[in-house]
């Protein structure tokens, strides 16, 4: 029972330990991410936590602090050219454990740890996200964007009531030259007609006589 145990010895000497942390964080600095058990990710967060939060402080007595526990120049100057820049505004919680399964020899818990502003697909999607939440309450507008609006809508009602008033009037029919023709021819015949239906009228007459 591991009872007030407050450190995970892992099974190694106080030497050993140290010699792999140490290196897990460079790796884990140089690389952004590495897979191993859970039981040493959980003890390298402790030791690559601190170390990252010293290098946001960029003097010559933290980088040597730093290099005490890395023992790899390269890291350091990675922690502290890019890696201090990115997590600049972060207040901790630089790391984030994944878990992946067991492994298959031992069945020991395999997890991969990274650190949380490397990882560029789980950052699209925080932004993805950001971007559709939206506010019920209405943005105030503008001088500009009232008189735009305003305008457009005028325009739209005079639009619609040009069209009523189009609708409303009475379709004048254009006539073919067929039609016109037939009314010319109509139009000479028409005393003739007349003349004709008066003779008859009279024979009409004289034959009741």
């Amino acid at each position: 029972m591991r009872h007030n145990k407050k450190i995970n010895h892992l099974g190694r000497t106080a030497s050993h330990r140290n010699a792999m942390l140490s290196n897990m964080a460079a790796s884990l600095i140089l690389h952004k991410k590495i897979v191993t058990t859970i039981a040493k990710a959980k003890a390298l967060r402790t030791v690559v936590e601190p170390l990252i939060t010293k290098s946001k402080d960029d003097t010559v007595h933290s980088r040597r602090t730093v290099f005490s526990v890395l023992q790899n120049k390269y890291a350091v100057t990675e922690l502290f050219r890019n890696i201090a820049v990115k997590v600049a505004d972060r207040p901790g919680g630089y790391t984030r454990i994944l878990k992946t399964g067991n492994r298959l020899g031992d069945n020991a818990d395999m997890c991969l740890i990274e650190l949380v502003d490397f990882n560029e697909i789980m950052l699209k999607d925080k932004q993805d996200k950001k971007a559709k939440t939206t506010r019920r309450g209405r943005t105030k507008k503008t001088k500009d964007e009232v008189e735009a609006t305003t305008e457009t809508t005028i325009k739209k009602t005079k639009k619609e009531t040009a069209k009523v008033a189009d609708a409303e009037k009475p379709e004048s029919k254009q006539l073919s030259i067929d039609d016109i023709a037939d009314n010319e021819v109509v139009e000479e015949t028409a005393p003739e007609v007349k003349e004709e239906k008066a003779e008859e009228n009279n024979e009409t007459e004289e034959e009741k006589k």
